[in-house]
């Protein structure tokens, strides 16, 4: 086995050392100043290794992950666009990133500053009067604009209004968010195109119902045409909508939530506005209402005083905290330095460049995989696998095939509308070059499917791991270098 390929834990030599700690300045008096409870019984497993070792395991990791910074991120319902990097190195100007969340607000102005601006900009592209940007992901987001929705309700005496009306397409965490903030998920079926079926929504809404979730473009990447009048039928039967902001950058300068009667919405900055996101985080879920829901956003505020100067405020009439401070700061900077580097005119190009970009492999790619909803799609597509299925190759076995040819695989099996759903979105900022050779390698799997099936189900087979028993990784995972050791 080649180094780059070992395990950190077995570069480790014994007595080979990389760094060493600094001298105690703290003048304890040894092991006995620390209680006995909170001391370990054995030493700590840790590798021993050189800097130069330690250098090496770490890059040649980052070179094994697949990124938007090294190729092609197809992942539909994601938005993985490229991340600038000039909003990396504003966001790690020491003026912002060394400030601490306890300094005085007097000595902290062009942090709030920041703030206060990111929050109108996102709340003129919304149509909404007003956003926090507490939240800390996409999800945290849901959660806190469902909890202004129950709280709107409760504080109007309106307490058995406690069911949120979710389509059957919704994302995963949609009805995940309704029940954690102690809503009942009630299901509304949809039309074959992927949009909400009206008429089914219809005998749902009761005096029982909070509001209804959506997103715009729908889970398939097609327009909600219907929007006004299911706004209209749920806004006379008392409840709120609420606008799921993950399929937000195909409506950039062209679409308003607050437009279209949305009340209450979340934006994933790591989405649209172009900050790195994946793996865990980091992530920003900011949250806008309209004006009758204001007073409810969670605490604390940045507001502006008449001097022109920036303040920390709370609100009795809020829901309260739903984060520490004022969320992930740093992931704010990014989206307000995009915003900026953009501008008005920039910004309205989004929605269109990646509309145009997903409709060109749509149509350069449907006579060769199954394309089940006709018409033009947004930002995203969805095909139900091969158009030829007759040699039994699967959606899984064409995304196992892409990455031999260097492209990461689009999401797959998503939305379940359809058997062999394969999710295709490629954002405004790829070029069309990079859209042909992507098109060319699909059409290339394709090929291969029909004259030599057996080489796309072996696939891949250029890769560190070729196919890998998923369910057995599942069932028996090997999550420690003690339990590999034991298994050799």
């Amino acid at each position: 086995m080649k180094e780059y390929d070992k395990l950190i834990f077995e570069l480790s030599r014994p007595g080979r050392k990389g760094y060493e700690l600094p001298a105690d300045r703290f003048e304890i008096d040894g092991l006995d100043a620390i209680p006995s409870e909170l001391l370990r019984r054995n030493e700590p497993e840790l590798p021993e290794v050189s800097e130069l070792d330690v250098v090496r395991h770490y890059t040649n990791l980052s070179n094994k992950n697949f990124g938007v910074d090294t190729g092609f991120y197809p992942l539909g319902s994601c938005t993985m666009k490229y991340n600038p990097k000039i909003n990396e190195e504003l966001a790690a100007m020491p003026e912002f990133a060394a400030l601490h969340p306890l300094q005085p607000a007097e000595t902290a102005q062009g942090a709030l500053e920041l703030y206060y601006n990111l929050q109108k900009a996102l709340a003129s592209l919304a149509g909404l009067e007003e956003f926090t940007l507490n939240p800390y992901a996409g999800a945290h987001g849901e959660l806190t604009g469902l909890m202004v929705m129950r709280q709107y309700h409760i504080s109007r005496g309106d307490t058995k209004r406690t069911k949120v009306i979710v389509p059957d397409t919704a994302h995963g965490t949609n009805p995940a968010s309704a029940m954690v903030s102690g809503l009942e998920v009630v299901e509304v079926k949809s039309k074959p195109n992927g949009s909400i079926d009206v008429e089914d929504l219809k005998p749902l809404l009761d005096d029982t119902v909070a509001g209804i979730m959506m997103t715009n473009p729908n889970t398939v990447g097609m327009f909600e045409t219907e929007i006004l009048e299911i706004a209209d039928l749920v806004h006379n039967a008392g409840g709120l909508l609420y606008y799921d902001g993950a399929n937000l950058n195909p409506m950039l300068g062209k679409v308003r939530p607050g437009d279209m009667g949305f009340d209450i919405m979340h934006i994933n900055l790591h989405k649209t506005f172009s900050t790195p996101h994946g793996g865990g985080g980091p992530g920003s879920g900011p949250v806008g209402v309209a004006k009758h829901l204001v007073d409810l956003l969670p605490n604390p505020r940045v507001r502006k005083a008449e001097d022109g100067s920036f303040y920390v405020d709370t609100d009795d009439k809020s829901l309260g905290n739903v984060s520490t401070f004022f969320g992930n700061f740093g992931v704010m900077m990014k989206a307000y330095a995009y915003i900026l580097s953009l501008g008005k005119e920039g910004i309205k190009n989004v929605g269109p460049m990646a509309t145009l970009n997903a409709n060109y492999i749509k149509e350069s790619l449907k006579d060769v995989y199954k394309l089940p909803i006709e018409g033009v799609c947004k930002h995203e597509f969805v095909f139900d696998g091969l158009a030829d299925k007759s040699t039994g190759v699967t959606t899984l076995n064409v995304a196992k095939r892409l990455l031999d040819f260097g492209f990461h695989a689009p999401t797959i099996y998503f939305p379940l509308l359809f058997h062999e759903s394969m999710m295709i979105e490629p954002t405004e900022t790829e070029s069309k070059e990079t859209l042909d050779e992507f098109i060319d390698a699909m059409r290339r799997v394709a090929k291969e499917a029909a004259e030599d099936p057996e080489t796309v189900k072996a696939a891949p087979v250029t890769t560190k791991i070729s196919h890998p028993d998923e369910t057995g990784a599942a069932k028996n995972p090997v999550l420690s270098y003690r339990t590999l050791k034991s298994q050799q």
